[in-house]
């Protein structure tokens, strides 16, 4: 079935806020899957296969372990990037701006895709932005992505690593920002071959068509992101009855 942007983002808000998420933190949320949905990326592929992951109610907040001029280091726990890279990343973007640039290692966190709509965020407050990461599962593939400093979409490089590679930690993600007062490094890409790259361009023609025409999801996602939606319904049937019986 085919759905619009509206539509899936107004799901995905009363999903998060069913999942425990508090206000802004759901938007927040709701958010970096619509933007990968609407730019070609199958948010809600990431999103389903993550749905375990994405409530994280039992597991500790997100720790910041290291804090210095330059340099951020984070612990989420295993927790998913979709409630604490946004935050996060705020922390991060202040840091830049105040030092010309900063580093930031993100620990035991999942579904680091999402990272690809606050890299378009970081690009709208002036810096340009890269983030590394190797997917946690054989064959390791790693994930590469840059923006330019005021850029509206970023380069995403996908590709197998060769032999001798040095791996990163599976479930980690390193970032770098700057601004135009710091020059952008280079890219490092050591392919064993299947590469892909998404461009700007690309990304800009994705969401045109996903405005046009709409979005694909399935029945049977579209009936259990529903469910997950109904908990804010009920919250707030609840709460009313309560307000009503207390007058």
């Amino acid at each position: 079935m085919l759905i619009s942007a509206n539509e899936l983002t107004a799901l995905l808000k009363r999903v998060f806020e069913g999942m425990g998420y508090a206000p802004g933190h759901y938007e927040d949320a709701a958010a970096l899957v619509s933007w990968l949905q609407l730019h070609g990326e199958d948010g809600l592929g990431e999103l389903e296969r993550a749905l375990e992951l994405v409530a994280d109610r039992e597991r500790p907040a997100t720790d910041l372990v290291a804090e210095g001029p330059a340099t951020l280091i984070a612990e989420c726990h295993g927790r998913s990037t979709l409630n604490c890279l946004p935050t996060l990343l705020e922390l991060a973007s202040v840091h830049a701006l105040e030092q010309r640039t900063v580093q930031v290692e993100v620990r035991h966190c999942h579904n680091r895709k999402f990272i690809l709509k606050l890299l378009a965020d970081c690009a709208r407050h002036g810096l340009w932005a890269q983030a590394s990461w190797d997917n946690g599962h054989a064959p390791v593939r790693r994930h590469l992505a840059r923006i330019d400093a005021n850029a509206a979409y970023p380069t995403y490089l996908e590709y197998s690593l060769p032999d001798h590679a040095p791996r990163a930690d599976r479930q980690s993600l390193s970032l770098l920002l700057g601004t135009a007062a710091q020059p952008q490094p280079a890219l490092e890409v050591e392919a064993a071959g299947k590469e892909r790259c998404i461009t700007p361009a690309q990304f800009s023609e994705a969401r045109e068509q996903a405005l046009e025409h709409g979005m694909e999801i399935s029945p049977a996602l579209w009936q259990r992101l529903n469910l997950l939606a109904e908990a804010v319904l009920v919250e707030n049937s609840e709460r009313s009855r309560g307000g009503a019986g207390g007058r």
